[in-house]
């Protein structure tokens, strides 16, 4: 492919910070790449929907669908593998996760917020009818376990199980000497808190559920941070390479 272009395709949200985020880390991927042309597009929510954006290009423009997303769910097998099929030349490239640099983000947030080994974590991710994506988020929370001594639970905001509540449920359970206490997915303190790790891109509804939860703290969503940015132009240039 010759100069493509770089359509950096977010889920779409109705908050406001939220949709800032997303609009300055496609602005911190152009100023990575001076002369790469990054457009925006959505699969929900907010406009312009992907599709539009993919049909409305010239004819001459070649395209690499960049899914500002977290895992291989739905938008990505469905709605992102759909809009690339549509219009020859164009290539759909790997979400931004899992990649061991957003666990070590993720543990950056956990540390900011005065996470200590004592605390059990629920990794709450939004969720998908998908089943790819569970195993994404699995395989993310192992990269966090590598880092951390904690017992970490993968949960979701939807479509999959265990639901958020239900796991700080779990843990809270596990914290006061219960069943499932000392799992091998890491110790549990009986002194310790239930936190929650908001392994979501920036603020918006799914972020607010996790106030909802019944967790003693909520860490930071994902952004901003400058390595969302530089996995992007690394999943655009593998789909650059994969396409030649």
């Amino acid at each position: 492919m010759n100069n493509p272009i770089m359509i950096a395709c977010a889920h779409g949200t109705s908050s406001t910070q939220g949709a800032a985020e997303v609009n300055a880390l496609r602005a911190a991927i152009a100023a990575l790449r001076p002369g790469l042309v990054v457009r925006e597009a959505y699969v929900d929510v907010q406009q312009p929907d992907l599709v539009d954006v993919v049909e409305g290009l010239p004819e001459e423009d070649k395209a690499v669908v960049v899914p500002l997303l977290l895992s291989v769910g739905y938008h990505v097998k469905v709605d992102i593998a759909r809009a690339v099929k549509s219009r020859p030349g164009s290539l759909a490239a790997a979400p931004l996760g899992p990649d061991p640099r957003l666990a070590a983000l993720l543990d950056q947030r956990l540390r900011e917020a005065g996470v200590t080994d004592r605390d059990a974590i629920v990794l709450a991710a939004a969720g998908s009818s998908n089943p790819n994506a569970a195993v994404s988020v699995e395989e993310l929370a192992d990269q966090l376990r590598a880092l951390r001594r904690n017992r970490i639970l993968p949960a979701y905001g939807a479509s999959a199980k265990p639901s958020v509540p239900d796991a700080v449920a779990i843990l809270r359970l596990e914290l006061a000497g219960g069943a499932g206490a000392g799992e091998s997915a890491g110790a549990v303190d009986d002194g310790g808190r239930v936190v929650i790790a908001s392994y979501l891109l920036a603020p918006g509804f799914f972020h607010d559920q996790l106030a909802k939860a019944g967790a003693d703290l909520v860490t930071e969503p994902l952004l901003p941070s400058p390595v969302l940015a530089e996995i992007a132009l690394e999943r655009f240039d593998a789909a650059v390479v994969r396409g030649q």
